[in-house]
């Protein structure tokens, strides 16, 4: 058993909840502001969080207008710097103005473009740190659309799991199919390939590795693949994965956000 003095991490037993958003947006200009059915996007992101019951939530935004939305559905903001490069960037900077102290031994960074994020993925986001050895955990889940095995903008987890495990350490993340997909070398065998995994930017961080991943520099394969997680793995951060078998709808374009509507249309009654 490990002792409350160890150095030694164990399972996280004060996260929090921090949602990073920003109005700039190439595709879908002030995206977290976009009405859904009378509420801005990023309220019904804090409300998915809060069903998680995973702890204190909190949105940190990069602009007053967010802010102002937020606080007006009872919710908690935080202003930060508007020229934050990355959301692990903009979270961290919250962190430290809500817990100067401390007490928060776990981050879980929600992407605030996840309006039908269901709560149990907040949970199931946290379960890789129960093991001591990992520094970040994050979501997968498996492929099952041919055509998203070969498409650039599903990004992939090199990963195995153990028969009847749903945690795996992550080894790689590419836009290409990897690990080596057998459908591209013989469609006939398919029906036999391993599976592909579709990796879920949801992360939960041990503060530690945090506040080492924020001070890091962009690293060679970040750039290359332009996913920030290989940073932490080129850095020898370790980041394990819990596979699920939901994939929440990421709002980026004017037609996933009629989609997002649809799905959160009021039902009769």
């Amino acid at each position: 058993m490990v002792s409350e003095s160890s150095s030694v991490p164990s399972a996280p037993r004060n996260p929090i909840v921090l949602i990073p958003a920003r109005l700039a947006s190439v595709r879908l200009p002030d995206k977290p502001l976009a009405d859904l059915h009378g509420e801005p996007m990023i309220v019904h992101v804090w409300r998915r969080a809060m069903e998680a019951e995973v702890g204190p939530v909190a949105v940190a935004c990069a602009e007053p207008a967010i802010a102002a939305a937020v606080e007006a559905a009872g919710g908690r903001a935080v202003l930060t710097r508007p020229d934050h490069p990355s959301g692990s960037d903009r979270i961290f900077e919250a962190l430290q103005a809500i817990d100067p102290e401390g007490r928060h031994d776990a981050v879980v960074n929600l992407q605030g473009d996840l309006p039908t994020v269901e709560p149990a993925l907040v949970q199931a986001v946290l379960r890789a740190l129960a093991d001591p050895a990992v520094d970040i955990g994050s979501l997968v889940v498996e492929i099952r659309d041919p055509e998203e095995r070969r498409n650039p903008n599903v990004v992939k987890a090199a990963v195995s799991f153990a028969e009847g495990a749903e945690l795996a350490r992550a080894l790689y993340f590419s836009r290409a199919p990897v690990p080596y997909d057998l459908w591209d070398f013989d469609p006939k065998e398919a029906a036999v390939a391993q599976p592909l995994y579709h990796h879920i930017g949801i992360y939960s961080y041990r503060r530690e590795a945090l506040a080492q991943f924020v001070a890091l520099p962009p690293s060679p394969l970040e750039q290359r693949e332009r996913l920030e997680q290989l940073r932490a793995l080129e850095a020898g951060l370790r980041l394990d994965v819990a596979r699920v078998d939901t994939l929440p709808l990421g709002v980026d374009t004017p037609a996933d956000l009629a989609r997002a509507r649809a799905l959160l249309a009021p039902t009769g009654g």
